[in-house]
């Protein structure tokens, strides 16, 4: 199987040295445009590398539609924004919740995570999460990080700050604020 770096630097719009975000793998940055033959067919590879999970992906050229380039920072704001919001969770069951969770955390699209950020925040003084729920939190919250980090050319802790600046201008969260809710309400 021989494998032969490519002169052209770019290919389908992506350039070697470039981020771009590979939906089911969050942020990578290709590192070449190569030939190899496989199967006695040519074909040209992306070759993405993944620093914090130490992955390589090596992705056809012609499958250069399951990628994206990084989002814009108006659509990063937009993504800090939905953060703010009210948690939305759905009266199903959490294995089914968990399932849409997952489904949107592996779509790529930055505003689908940041959702789920939302959603599975928990503040000091709410209770605690299940393994699930904080696992699927974390993945969520490292996916929105690393993207937000590279777009604006910060490290992923910094990111993770700006995000959970965000979360804490929500709306306010947990038991007291439930009950503070319900007295509103009653009260009306």
């Amino acid at each position: 199987m021989a494998t032969q770096q490519k002169k052209s630097a770019t290919k389908h719009g992506f350039k070697t040295g470039e981020f771009i975000v590979y939906p089911a793998h969050g942020v990578g940055q290709i590192t070449a445009i190569e030939e190899q033959e496989v199967a006695g067919h040519k074909l040209e590879l992306f070759v993405i590398d993944f620093q914090k999970d130490k992955m390589r992906l090596k992705v056809p050229v012609a499958k250069a539609d399951s990628m994206r380039k990084l989002s814009e920072t108006d659509y990063v704001d937009r993504a800090l924004k939905v953060v703010q919001g009210r948690a939305r969770v759905k009266r199903t069951m959490w294995s089914r919740r968990a399932q849409e969770y997952d489904a949107k955390i592996n779509s790529g699209d930055l505003i689908s995570i940041s959702e789920v950020v939302r959603d599975l925040y928990r503040a000091e003084n709410q209770p605690e999460q299940s393994y699930s729920e904080r696992q699927l939190y974390e993945a969520a919250l490292d996916r929105m990080a690393r993207e937000i980090a590279a777009v604006n050319k910060m490290s992923d802790t910094e990111a993770v700050r700006l995000i959970e600046v965000n979360l804490a201008k929500g709306p306010r969260r947990g038991a007291k604020a439930d009950n503070e809710e319900a007295e509103q309400e009653e009260a009306a």
